[in-house]
């Protein structure tokens, strides 16, 4: 199953986590601190910078199925991830928001370019569809094998190499991704789309160049002028899945019902990314105003690195899950995709239920100890690793071959729309610049909006479960479809 080419992808998946999610954890003390942002600014500005990124796989699909391929789009994403690695040093060094701004929106365009392009050529890496599915929660792993190691150290490489420093790691890391691609060139074209292994015209060349310039030129606007920007990634998604229905009333039944199923899958996607991107809004402020203390008395931890306990237990979860489906399917018991969703569900209803009981029984010394966040990334990663890696791999085994790409970009539209949505929320426990942090404040304004989303997060268990069953009968009825077409064809 394993060979060279999908293991030098997951070392540019490794160096993705560590660049990408290194940053990350940082941009909210640097927003903060350097730039001099609100916490309610600041919460807009990292959820988009969560978000927005996956918004742009949109553009990443469509330039990977129409004009570049899979590989030629990863290659270019990884060195503007280097590109917007350096513009954030420079941002940094000067203490310039225009160029921080500017670095942000590059990265974020990169990530969308990638999104789309990975999990197409990834696939294409292995001798079955079957190993693909079985491989494809190990490679998540890998992923946050590089989010952990980035989200736990960076707070600390901070103090030591201030911001530029721990950026250009970054920038580094990601250049580290873009020369592997480079050197297996060859081998990785070689197993590609067939647009990958034809030259690309000198239209197509320029038409990608403007498309990108006006993408990134968008980005900058959207993280300038948050308040617009948030309408742009509603429009922008809503566009998406409209031009995706569009597809739908295109095709032929049977693919209409299964591009149905990817629709339903897309609405469940994005409610579940919402409790997500809780960790870098909401969650991540919580820890730096209440947690406090280092993790079993052993292990140092800064508050905003909480979130590498979110990769670490990923780690564990991606094998643990892989092997537990693979174990039930092998005895027969066949969980729809939608159905393991339900059960991601119940893990973030548990998450979230005890981080509404640490803040409504939290003491006057307004201290919740790093145990605690230990225990609600447990749950919410098992739940990640389930949604994250086989939703996407539900969606390639339905979609229509012809806009592959764009089916996978409507996986990350959903974790763009619900990473904007989430943050809005989130701006609703943001507190003034210099407001002290009180028992009262933490029970009343952390305790009613967490409680609030655990109770929304067991209704999403029923909604899933209903929507597996919906799901399971379009698909039967997409296959009893085909049969006939299928017996007309070999007559």
């Amino acid at each position: 199953m394993w060979n060279r080419l999908n293991k030098s992808m997951m070392f540019c998946q490794m160096m993705f986590g560590l660049s990408f999610y290194g940053v990350m954890i940082i941009l909210t003390r640097f927003f903060l601190e350097e730039l001099q942002y609100s916490e309610a600014d600041t919460m807009m500005v990292v959820g988009a910078f969560s978000s927005i990124g996956p918004l742009f796989a949109i553009a990443g699909g469509f330039i990977a199925d129409k004009f570049l391929g899979a590989y030629r789009s990863l290659t270019i994403s990884y060195g503007a991830f280097a590109t917007g690695y350096l513009l954030l040093i420079l941002g940094a060094s000067t203490t310039n928001i225009p160029m921080s701004l500017a670095g942000i929106a590059l990265a974020s365009y990169a990530r969308g370019l990638m999104s789309p392009a990975y999990p197409s050529l990834y696939k294409r890496t292995f001798a079955t569809p079957e190993d693909f599915e079985n491989g494809y929660p190990v490679n998540y792993s890998v992923n946050n094998v590089g989010a952990l190691l980035g989200q736990y150290l960076f707070p600390m490489f901070v103090l030591v190499i201030g911001f530029h420093g721990s950026f250009m790691l970054s920038a580094v890391m990601a250049a580290l991704a873009f020369v592997t691609l480079v050197f297996f060139h060859k081998p990785l074209v070689s197993v590609a789309a067939d647009i990958d292994q034809k030259p690309v015209s000198t239209q197509n060349w320029i038409a990608f160049f403007v498309l990108s310039a006006a993408m990134v030129g968008l980005v900058f606007f959207m993280f300038k002028n948050m308040d617009i920007g948030q309408n742009i990634v509603y429009a922008i998604g809503a566009a998406a899945i409209l031009y995706f229905i569009s597809l739908m009333f295109k095709s032929g039944k049977s693919d209409a019902l299964k591009m149905g199923t990817i629709l339903i899958m897309t609405v469940l996607t994005t409610c579940f990314f919402v409790y997500y991107g809780q960790m870098m809004t909401s969650m991540t402020m919580v820890t730096i105003n209440t947690m406090r203390g280092d993790l079993f008395n052993i292990i140092p931890i800064a508050p905003e690195a909480s979130m590498a306990m979110n990769p670490l237990w990923c780690i564990v979860a991606g094998p643990v899950i892989s092997m537990t489906f693979s174990s039930l399917e092998k005895k027969g018991i066949n969980l729809s995709t939608a159905t393991k969703i339900g059960l991601a569900f119940i893990f973030t209803a548990i998450a979230f239920g005890i981080l509404t009981m640490a803040v409504m029984n939290i003491g006057e010394d307004v201290i919740i100890r790093p145990e605690i966040f230990l225990a609600i990334h447990f749950f919410q990663a098992f739940a990640e690793v389930i949604v994250g890696s086989l939703v996407v791999a539900f969606i390639l085994s339905v979609t229509p071959k012809h806009i592959e790409g764009f089916s996978v970009s409507l996986f990350s539209v959903a974790m763009a729309l619900s990473g904007i949505i989430g943050a809005v929320f989130s701006t609703s426990i943001a507190l003034d610049k210099g407001q002290e942090i009180t028992q009262e404040i933490v029970k009343n304004v952390y305790g009613e909006y967490f409680q609030l989303l655990t109770i929304l997060a067991v209704v999403m268990v029923a909604v899933a479960f209903v929507s597996s069953f919906i799901i399971r009968k379009m698909l039967e009825a997409a296959r009893q479809h085909e049969e006939p077409m299928v017996e007309a064809e070999a007559q």
